[in-house]
Parts: C-alpha cells; sequence; structure tokens
C-alpha cells in the first residue's frame, strides 16, 4: 500500500512539472524586464517639495515628480526615489519606464479624505462597481496602458489607512465603490517587490488586463475582520507570477479573477497562466487562494506550489454563482499545508 501510494505520489509530481513545463518553464517567477531594475537616471520626491511628515499632502508633488521621468523613457527611464518619511498622498498615476523605490523607512499613506481618490468609470469586464452600481473610486496607485514598470524599494510601505473606508462601508456612507492600494490596467511587463502593504481600503494589488507580472516577496497586512482586503487579485490577466509572499487580510490572500456576469461573458478576457509559489498566511473568514467567483471571462493554466496557511477557513476554493459562466480549467496543485 505505501508503495503505491509513494508511487502515485511520484506520478503527480512528474505529472504537475511536465504540465508546468508545457506552458512556462520554472515555477519560479522570470522577470521580462531585469535591466529595469537598474534605471540610468533618479530623482527624489523631496526635489518636487514633497514633506514627509505625515501631515502634508503630497499629491500634486507626485504628480510633478511623475511628470519628469517622462524625458527619460526612451532613455532606459527613470527610478522616483521615495525617502525615509511618512508620505501622505491622494492618488496618482505612474508611467511607463518607471521605478517607484521606497526606501527602507519610507511610508506612502493614503489620504483619509475621500476627496483625494477620484472617482472613475467601472471596468469594462464589470460594469458597474463591485459593491455598488455606478463608479468607483480610483486606486492610490494607478496606471493604465503602461510597459516595464517597477514598484519596489528597501521594504518601504504603502498604507492605504483603510481603516476609515472600511467604517464608511459597514455604515453605508459610500456612493462609491471603494479604491484599492494598487491598480495596473491594460500593462505588460510589471514588477512588485520587496515592500509591505497595510491597510487597503479594499483589493490591495489588481492587475487587470494585464501580462508579464511578477509580485514577489511582499507583505500584505490587514485586520482579519476587515471587510474585502483580498491580497492579489489577477484579473483577466495572463502570465503573472505571485512568489515568497506573506499575507494576512480580511479576505483571500489570492483571488484570480476575470469579469463579472454579463459583462465578463462579454467582455471575453481570461486569466491564464498563473504561478504561485510559496505563499504563506491567514485569512479566518475566505481562502488562500480563491478562483472567482468573478470569473466569467474563464480561468485557466494555475499552478500551485508550497501554499501555507494557519488558523485559516480553507486552503484553495473554485467559487462561482448560477449564470455567472466562464470556466476553470487546467488547476494544478502540489503542497498545500493548513
Amino acid at each position: 500500500m505505501k508503495r503505491s501510494f509513494l508511487l502515485l505520489y511520484v506520478l503527480l509530481v512528474h505529472a504537475f512539472y511536465g504540465a508546468l513545463c508545457s506552458v512556462g518553464g520554472s515555477l519560479h517567477c522570470e522577470y521580462s524586464n531585469l535591466a529595469s531594475l537598474h534605471r540610468p537616471h533618479s530623482v527624489s520626491i523631496t526635489e518636487f517639495g514633497a514633506v514627509g511628515d505625515g501631515v502634508t499632502l503630497n499629491t500634486k508633488a507626485f504628480q510633478n515628480a511623475l511628470f519628469y521621468p517622462n524625458s527619460f523613457s526612451d532613455k532606459g527611464g527613470a527610478k522616483l526615489f521615495v525617502p525615509a518619511g511618512q508620505w501622505l498622498t491622494g492618488s496618482f498615476d505612474l508611467i511607463s519606464h518607471l521605478t517607484l523605490w521606497l526606501d527602507s523607512g519610507a511610508t506612502i499613506l493614503g489620504s483619509t479624505s475621500s476627496e483625494n481618490w477620484p472617482v472613475v468609470d467601472p471596468l469594462p469586464s464589470y460594469g458597474r462597481g463591485r459593491e455598488l452600481p455606478g463608479r468607483r473610486h480610483r486606486s492610490l496607485i494607478y496606471g493604465q496602458n503602461l510597459t516595464d514598470v517597477v514598484i519596489t524599494g528597501e521594504n518601504g510601505t504603502i498604507d492605504g489607512q483603510g481603516s476609515v473606508w472600511w467604517d464608511w462601508f459597514r455604515n453605508g456612507e459610500l456612493n462609491y465603490t471603494r479604491p484599492h492600494l494598487v491598480e495596473l490596467m491594460n500593462s505588460t511587463g510589471l514588477i512588485i517587490s520587496n515592500l509591505t502593504f497595510l491597510n487597503s481600503p479594499f483589493w490591495n494589488i489588481h492587475p487587470v488586463y494585464c501580462r508579464d507580472v511578477v509580485v514577489k516577496n511582499l507583505t500584505i497586512l490587514a485586520p482579519l475582520e476587515s471587510p474585502n482586503t483580498d491580497g492579489v487579485d489577477p484579473d483577466s490577466s495572463t502570465n503573472v507570477c505571485i512568489e515568497d509572499c506573506y499575507i494576512v487580510t480580511g479576505d483571500d490572500l489570492v483571488s484570480i479573477k476575470s469579469g463579472w456576469d454579463e459583462y465578463g461573458i462579454s467582455y471575453a478576457r481570461p486569466s491564464s497562466k498563473i504561478k504561485i509559489n510559496r505563499l504563506t498566511g491567514q485569512t479566518t473568514s475566505s481562502s488562500g487562494i480563491a478562483i472567482g467567483s468573478e470569473m466569467s471571462g474563464g480561468v485557466s493554466e494555475i499552478y500551485i506550489k508550497d501554499l501555507h496557511l494557519f488558523n485559516s477557513n480553507t486552503g484553495i476554493r473554485i467559487k462561482t454563482s448560477p449564470g455567472r459562466g466562464g470556466y476553470v480549467r487546467n488547476v494544478h496543485i502540489l503542497n498545500e499545508a493548513r
């Protein structure tokens, strides 16, 4: 009996790695834009009047600082350096060929005033805000139609100060869906690494309609009772690698999505070729890794290895609703422990 079980295990492992190699080689994250980790030009946020006292609103400084590196887009790009300090800001846009670098001791603080988070149209694959009909607040760090973007540093912090948003949500005081910490749309060649994310108003990291995305060496934290504070949510995206992350939140640690109901079916953009490796964390209300429930565009080629959860509700969950449409295909799992 033991010999049969061992043979079955060996066959399953070979099947896992055989399937993995057929869609992308190594399970480890492969950087498509390694050169962009070393930009030839650099500028500090302080050169644009930013004040890191945790009180001064620096939205305009971030906007101006990010306009400056545009001139280096054809020269290898540039790095925006954020030194130690508490840098309060509203939502701001990234540009292509950029590294946003948070030094040790640097914290980007999201404003606690909703007026500093602009309202934008819903995603075409959702057709409405995720929580409320109509529009939604834009993420703290936002970008669309970008290439070659890195958000990294020496374990700096991005803190959404989300408790005020959670209270507004629980009390029914919001007119629009809450914002994420990072949302990048229709973009390619993205790296998010070596940072701590705290207290997101809603989902933490949301790459949507993206390809070639690496999310690596992150700590993502929110209270276990905080509402819908998902960790990393790849949505209608392809070639995404999530590796060596520690996540404790009030919802799914990773949730793979592809649009919602008739809008997601019509938009028809699946999520595929997603690798998740060495994920550790806790969620008492949701799942370590979820597929759905917004999966109307379809999900396929998912590779999960070394998922370690503690005091958690569910390890891996595929969830949907009647009429949602879509499909889930070729999900491969190795070494899930709770």
